[in-house]
């Protein structure tokens, strides 16, 4: 049985410190406590500055005797994460987990894996080879899905379309998918890729 008491315990001391540690988690509200989300900004002198990301934290009922299973949302390029899914790979999330960490610790831990990769134990090969092969590229690579994914830009939807535009999409499925998704230049450059 989840610990109620516990997770409220620690939504309190997570979001505390926000503006310092630059972790927090929001309930959504809808569901029990089981189904968070977390949000970490990228470290200062990484290619990750300036971003913020998503995580999608679901709390299986032993916790805090299991680990939180988390997964990024926003699309990050690194190789201890998946590229296509967001999948994670860190111990602390498997068999290092220890029911003195909290949500707190695992996001910080998150945050620390954004600043130092550890591509020998890869979650996304191709992201890992890139890093140990070519690293100026995958610092490129990296700092431009945090400016296209983490970035929350207050840019007109003028800018937006002629960005789009400008990427070889025509101008009226640009103004289309951006207005089906509410102008969120994002989920439209995913949708367009997609479609």
């Amino acid at each position: 049985m989840l610990d109620v008491s516990r997770v409220q315990k620690e939504l309190v001391e997570c979001n505390r410190d926000k503006g310092i540690s630059g972790v927090s988690i929001v309930h959504d509200g809808r569901s029990d406590l089981s189904h968070l989300s977390g949000t970490i900004t990228g470290p200062v002198g990484t290619p990750y500055e300036g971003g913020t990301f998503q995580i999608d934290i679901c709390l299986p009922s032993g916790y805090p005797f299991e680990p939180p299973k988390m997964q990024f949302i926003t699309k990050v390029w690194h190789p201890n994460i998946s590229s296509q899914n967001g999948a994670i790979c860190l111990d602390i999330l498997k068999d290092q987990w220890s029911p003195a960490l909290t949500l707190k610790t695992a996001l910080l831990s998150l945050q620390a894996l954004l600043s130092a990769p550890e591509p020998d134990d890869p979650q996304d090969a191709v992201v890992a080879q890139q890093y140990l092969r070519d690293y100026p590229t995958f610092v490129a690579t990296a700092r431009y899905w945090t400016e296209v994914f983490a970035k929350r830009t207050s840019v007109g939807i003028e800018e937006k379309v002629q960005k789009l535009v400008e990427m070889g999409f025509p101008e009226d499925l640009v103004r289309n998918t951006l207005e089906s998704v509410n102008g969120d230049e994002n989920m439209a450059l995913e949708k367009l890729c997609s479609g």
